[in-house]
């Protein structure tokens, strides 16, 4: 035990606020943050207050994951994504396919079938080549799935520590199906929320390569392009009123943006979740929301209730439906607010996150 005096409280003079880091980061903070690429209430921050004014006339009135453009008598949509995610490849996918469903599944979102994909690579100096390789094979392997043709590309080349291996940007057209009228405005009261299947699983399996964890089994991403399972659904002739596919910031993201969007409140039964064992053990393990952990080939439907049946059962008969569960429902009170009842007959809100539990999952 040392007998010097114990030294004084810093006072505010001392304090360096800039070598401070912190889960949930400042939402003044001067600089971008990995917060602002979650998904969540930074990057709507973002958005709404830096890009917008920028951007000024120039920007439409609604930006989406997904924008619908009529062009003559045809209705198309238009999106572009970037992949970041690290490890490149982890179990059950890489970059490359990531890159290339996630659009696709934007554009599906939209009643869209895909009709071509770009695709731009920033690559790092001193990338192996075969790296390279096994990347752009998934492309090509994912694209033929999906049903999409690679039609443009770029690519460019920055220097070593400045990057972080492969960066593919995907941007992408689809036709709109004229039977659809799918967007985030016309989720309603009375609505059933469906998903298409179990939550969480490709966070937590690129955690786990990420990060060296072991749960006793395997946790494969559940990247996969959901255009064909879009399809199914408006084939049943049913009156989908939203769709939109939980990626970053998950499932409570999304329902509080298409809450939001819609002014509807949206209630949720933990209970019907459809969250595997090994995905809420993990989560709760290392104290993370599975409502809140990555997906990438999984969607959210809202529904006219008088539908929901049939719409749940194409979804079942689908090959990325199989596990579709109603998990709640919209409602007229608390709008704009997502509140789950628990297994324990409480409720609780599920807020928009700020940031992202898990960065560059995707």
């Amino acid at each position: 035990m040392s007998d010097a005096p114990p030294e004084s409280p810093a006072t505010p003079a001392s304090i360096d606020i800039e070598a401070w880091v912190c889960p949930a980061p400042l939402r003044d903070a001067p600089s971008i943050l990995m917060g602002h690429g979650g998904g969540g209430a930074m990057s709507a921050e973002l958005v709404e207050h830096l890009f917008l004014p920028a951007f000024g006339s120039a920007a439409a009135s609604e930006l989406g994951d997904s924008a619908v453009l009529r062009v003559g008598t045809e209705t198309l949509a238009f999106s572009t994504d970037s992949y970041v995610v690290r490890p490149l490849f982890f179990p059950g996918g890489s970059i490359g396919d990531l890159a290339v469903n996630g659009t696709v599944n934007d554009l599906a979102m939209a009643g869209a079938q895909p009709i071509a994909l770009s695709t731009a690579f920033i690559l790092e100096e001193g990338t192996p080549l075969a790296e390279l390789a096994r990347v752009a094979q998934a492309v090509g392997t994912a694209a033929v799935a999906a049903g999409v043709q690679l039609v443009t590309g770029d690519t460019k080349v920055v220097d070593s520590g400045h990057g972080d291996g492969v960066y593919i940007n995907t941007a992408g057209i689809g036709l709109v199906d004229r039977r659809a009228d799918i967007r985030p405005q016309r989720a309603s009261a009375g609505d059933a929320v469906i998903i298409s299947g179990h939550i969480g699983v490709h966070g937590v399996a690129v955690m786990s390569c990420r990060e060296g964890l072991e749960f006793g089994t395997t946790i494969a991403s559940d990247s996969a392009p959901l255009n064909g399972l879009v399809a199914a659904m408006i084939d049943t002739g049913a009156d989908i009123h939203a769709l939109r596919d939980p990626t970053r910031g998950g499932v409570g993201a999304t329902l509080n943006e298409i809450a939001k969007a819609a002014g509807i409140g949206i209630a949720l039964d933990e209970r019907a979740l459809p969250i595997p064992a090994e995905v809420r053990d993990a989560c709760g393990l290392l104290g993370l929301d599975p409502l809140y952990v990555a997906n990438e080939g999984k969607l959210i439907a809202f529904v006219a209730p008088e539908d929901a049946d049939r719409v749940l059962s194409a979804m079942r008969d689908h090959p990325h439906g199989g596990h579709a569960a109603v998990v709640g429902s919209c409602v007229a009170e608390h709008p704009g607010l997502v509140v789950a009842r628990t297994g324990l007959g409480g409720t609780r809100v599920v807020d928009m996150p700020i940031g992202e539990q898990l960065p560059r999952i995707c």
